[in-house]
């Protein structure tokens, strides 16, 4: 009877640390705040994004003669959408010294500069050099699109692009298909790309938290890892029903043993 017992308390240990709760499942959750309260508001830490090395834009120039400015374009047109490929191709890559190059205007440093510093400057020389302002000279300067890498416990690993101007890492995560129910939500690892180098950072997503985080908006280049749980490693299942199973298992196996040995 006492073995019994035993086991039974061994089965509901092991299970009870082995399945996977709903607090490491559900994300950016109030942990510290009263859950009654209706509204939670967390806001998102933002700053301009300054421009790095590998980016690649998209420069787009307007003005009443169109055929005038079609010139300073790679393509010697900005007419319709451009798909991922001819951006690769046709969109200005900013080079290992910080620099663009564009038909006609030559090469123009844009590291660390923002989007709107750069418009400013294409503006800028465009007007001194070849335009006067009745030409009504219209430039619009983006990133072309966000470009960023995710691996481990993801429901589509690999590297993905986002058409928007700005993106959270939760969007990321939804456009490769979620973190699987093995993932560690709370140590998702960001390798980000910075003029001296790359550094290593570590968000808990299952805290509403991490929004304030400077992390939590994407940035091009960004490679995104999530760490499995613990319970993937040792192998136990991701639910209740699995844990016991595979416990129920391992001392079937090791009672067969043990009798075995006895009747030796």
């Amino acid at each position: 009877m006492k073995k019994e017992l035993f086991l039974l308390l061994l089965l509901i240990g092991i299970s009870s640390v082995s399945c996977i709760s709903t607090k490491e499942l559900t994300y950016l959750q109030n942990k510290n705040q009263d859950d009654s309260l209706s509204v939670n508001v967390h806001p998102i830490g933002s700053k301009p994004y300054r421009v790095q090395v590998n980016d690649i834009l998209s420069v787009n120039i307007k003005a009443l003669d169109q055929k005038l400015v079609d010139i300073f374009s790679l393509s010697g047109s900005q007419g319709g959408s451009q798909s991922e490929q001819a951006m690769y191709f046709e969109g200005f890559t900013v080079d290992d010294h910080g620099n663009i190059r564009m038909p006609i205007l030559g090469e123009m440093n844009v590291l660390g500069f923002t989007l709107d510093e750069i418009r400013l400057k294409v503006e800028k020389q465009l007007l001194d050099e070849y335009f006067k302002k009745e030409a009504n000279i219209f430039v619009t300067v983006k990133l072309a699109g966000l470009r960023y890498t995710i691996n481990g416990e993801i429901g589509s690993p690999g590297t993905k692009i986002l058409f928007q101007d700005k993106a959270t890492i939760m969007e990321a995560i939804a456009n490769s298909g979620d973190i699987t129910l093995t993932g560690n939500r709370k140590e998702v690892s960001i390798i980000r790309q910075y003029p001296h180098g790359t550094e290593t950072h570590s968000i808990d997503l299952t805290d509403a938290k991490a929004m304030q985080s400077p992390y939590y908006l994407l940035q091009p280049n960004d490679y995104i890892y999530v760490k499995p749980l613990r319970q993937k490693t040792w192998g136990t299942g991701t639910t209740g029903m699995q844990s016991v199973a595979t416990i129920i298992t391992a001392l079937s196996l090791f009672t067969t043993t043990l009798v075995l040995l006895k009747s030796l």
